[in-house]
């Protein structure tokens, strides 16, 4: 058991919707000390006065910034490192900003970390850096490679990486982007109805991470077992839940999207761990010398596929609409959309 009384916690890109989350939540554990580490002064103020803890404190600083992240580092246990450019079109318009903050970024967090001691390191991941087709997810991919060279060589700090798919009502998701185009009276903008993409809510996020803490090993990615939708039946499940008027408005993918996304391939999940809710894939542990690794033996066929939201559990439009009806940030809207 874990005794988080003495755990000082720093959760990079802090102020975002995961942070904001994981702060909560470590909080709850009775968590000595939680460090928010982010560029941005503004959500940095609205934080501080709505937790209102003197167990915070808020750092401003960029993780691209090696110096600064080492500044924050000093005395950490646990380190929750969220901070990277997310929105996929962005990333296809400015590849090299990716590649700062997401790669160079987290190659700083990871070091630092590792040079003043912490106990752990984890590292959000994302679909999109399976078969990657946009410089975001490749920018997760080249991520996730550094977390593991990094953990190759690690002594004392655990360096894993969580992985996980679209979170519901998260900073710029399409849920809370819905919702406003119904109060606007305006048809909801659908990329291509027949899209999917995986489903969880924030709370199963920060499980995952938390999961990542307590049982990752050196290298490890955890892959969170999660449902999918189509998009289609995202937006008719968030029509029918406010009893909007409004159509829907198919306007075609945007710059470097995916028709599926996926969570692991078949290659990875061979050498995996089916852990229930989630999947444990070390990391390829060999060193160069591929010659003294190999025994001759011909491994049994498994008839595993990649695990992508096409043939991952799909949810129907009233199961979507039971799993977002309870969401702060569906329920709300929806209280005043039904007092009009």
């Amino acid at each position: 058991m874990v005794d988080y009384s003495t755990k000082t916690v720093l959760v990079t890109g802090g102020t975002g919707s995961f942070g904001r989350t994981i702060a909560t939540h470590m909080l709850g554990r009775g968590v000595k000390e939680v460090r928010v580490f982010s560029r941005d002064e503004l959500k940095q103020h609205d934080m501080r006065v709505d937790f209102n803890d003197d167990r915070m404190s808020f750092h401003l600083g960029d993780v691209r910034n090696a110096h600064a992240v080492a500044k924050v580092m000093q005395n950490v246990d646990l380190v929750f490192h969220a901070a990277a450019l997310k929105q996929v079109p962005s990333c296809e318009f400015f590849p090299l900003e990716a590649v700062a903050t997401n790669v160079h970024g987290s190659s700083n967090v990871i070091d630092t970390a590792i040079n003043a001691g912490a106990e752990s390191v984890v590292c959000l991941s994302t679909d999109k850096a399976v078969l990657p087709v946009n410089a975001m997810g490749m920018s997760k991919a080249l991520m996730e490679k550094v977390a593991q060279s990094m953990a190759r060589t690690s002594e004392h700090t655990t360096v894993s990486t969580v992985r996980y798919g679209n979170v519901l009502c998260s900073r710029g998701s399409v849920i809370p982007f819905f919702i406003e185009q119904i109060f606007r009276g305006e048809a909801l903008s659908i990329t291509n109805p027949d899209m999917t993409r995986f489903l969880m809510p924030l709370s199963q996020a920060v499980d995952l991470v938390e999961f990542a803490f307590t049982q990752a090993q050196p290298g490890d990615t955890l892959v969170r077992k999660a449902p999918a939708a189509r998009i289609g039946d995202l937006a008719v499940a968030v029509n029918e839940l406010f009893g909007s008027p409004v159509d829907l408005r198919v306007i075609g993918e945007r710059h470097g999207e995916k028709l599926y996304e996926t969570l692991a391939i078949v290659d990875e999940l061979r050498r995996g761990e089916d852990l229930g809710d989630y999947w444990r894939i070390s990391m390829d542990g060999r060193d160069l010398n591929y010659a003294s690794f190999f025994d001759g033996s011909q491994g049994g066929e498994e008839k595993l596929e990649d695990f992508h939201s096409h043939n991952a559990t799909r949810l129907e439009v009233d199961e979507i609409k039971a799993l977002i009806v309870d969401l702060p940030e569906v329920a709300e809207p929806l209280a005043r959309w039904q007092k009009r």
